[in-house]
């Protein structure tokens, strides 16, 4: 049994703090950075300006008004982030809590809750204990040749399935969890996020997330023989969805892959007419309302008027390494959308943050959820882990040609960092 102590980041990101005028928090060396204040309450759609392209990343919500809307727009707006140190410090802890309050809902504390878990075999029980509440499910976990507790292999925690053997093949471990035991893919409160959390405004999205975080406690509790320091997490579509919360909220992940995730994960809000069917904020809404949280139902038919779109979700992850899948052929998820809108747009912040080796993207053929995307992507997944060297082009954007430098044109004033 131990209790849970990660996620700083979020700890300090929701803190009390925010609500100060000012935050001064210590950067690295002897300077101290001053931190933009976080609205509270936070704004509503009417209290932001329209943007029909991807909003600033490096623009503090505090300063993304409507008054200055064509500077908000075009990079020019006030309080910009202007260094690295004041992104980690100030920006990539406001855009945490940012997400939470419009999109995930407020991830639970984890320092609040005890983790226990037994192994029989292949075979992980995992309970979870906050509040006088419990919880519980299991996963399954599949060793290569060689992994033993003197020569641990990283690990990929799938959520849905995926191709396994070329991954063990490759003397990487691959685990699972069942999501719907966790929390099912409906309104219903059932499973062993629900048990604890019962009456919070969560989306699904995070529950599944919390239960890739939970498994990933139980792997380092009882099997030696998988590297903790080597962690990917995937699935795809609606669990890609998760993968990418997944990555997001906790900094253990070392890789993120989701995989043909589509609008609420890699795929944008805005510029949703791109390819396919027109995977958008209301449609997704109407379908699926719990994969977020009601906040989110507030933009409905008022998306331009979120002050994120997707790209700022991945680069909130930087500098830890990302690679999206998507297929030319998938008519669900807005292919083309992410290639040349989010991918792109992500990169941006990468690059400026000297993290640009760390996000890829693969745009193979086939349609949605065609499982070749995860040998696609597999050469950069042994690149990740191991430092294997890969002649593989990641930033490919296959028949969709270039970067649609129009959808973020705050690129062209990019800090001086």
């Amino acid at each position: 049994m131990r209790s849970v102590s990660a996620f700083s980041l979020i700890a300090a990101a929701i803190g009390s703090a925010a609500r100060l005028p000012r935050v001064s928090r210590q950067g690295d060396g002897n300077s101290t950075i001053e931190c933009p204040p976080i609205p509270a309450p936070y704004p509503t759609w009417e209290q932001l300006p329209k943007q029909p392209s991807l909003p600033d990343p490096f623009l503090p919500l505090a300063y993304t008004t409507p008054d200055n809307a064509e500077d908000v727009i075009a990079g020019r707006g006030e309080g910009r982030v202007q260094t690295p140190e004041e992104w980690y410090q100030c920006r990539r802890p406001e855009i945490i809590q940012l997400l939470q309050e419009y999109q995930y809902g407020y991830y639970p504390d984890p320092a609040e809750e005890t983790v226990e878990a037994t192994r029989s075999g292949n075979t992980l029980n995992i309970a979870v204990t906050a509040g006088g509440k419990r919880g519980s499910f299991r996963a399954t976990i599949q060793l290569p040749s060689g992994a033993s507790e003197s020569n641990p292999a990283p690990v990929v925690i799938n959520i849905g399935g995926m191709q396994n053997q070329p991954y063990l093949g490759a003397g990487i471990a691959v685990a699972q969890f069942d999501y719907t035991s966790v929390a099912p893919d409906s309104n219903a409160k059932t499973g062993a996020f629900w048990s604890i959390y019962n009456g919070r405004d969560i989306g699904v999205l995070t529950a599944w997330a919390w239960g890739f975080h939970r498994t990933l406690d139980a792997i380092n509790m009882t099997v030696p023989e998988i590297d903790a320091t080597r962690v990917g997490v995937t699935g795809c579509s609606r669990l890609g969805k998760a993968a990418l919360a997944a990555g997001l909220f906790d900094e253990r992940i070392t890789l993120t892959m989701p995989m043909s995730s589509g609008v609420q994960g890699a795929g944008p809000y805005r510029y949703y007419a791109l390819s396919g069917q027109g995977e958008n904020l209301e449609n997704s809404k109407q379908g699926a309302g719990w994969w977020t949280n009601s906040k989110l139902g507030t933009f409905v038919n008022h998306a331009e008027y979120l002050p994120y779109d997707a790209h700022t979700i991945a680069a909130a992850i930087a500098p830890r390494a990302l690679v999206i899948d998507q297929g030319e052929g998938d008519q669900f998820t807005n292919s083309k959308g992410t290639a040349i809108v989010i991918y792109p747009a992500a990169k941006v912040v990468y690059d400026w943050l000297g993290a640009s080796e760390n996000i890829a993207i693969s745009v193979r053929r086939g349609g949605h959820c065609d499982l070749s995307g995860f040998s696609s992507i597999l050469p950069y997944v042994q690149k990740v882990f191991f430092g294997t060297p890969t002649n593989v082009d990641y930033n490919d954007l296959g028949s969709y040609g270039s970067p649609m430098a129009t959808a973020f044109p705050w690129a062209t004033a990019v800090p001086e960092a």
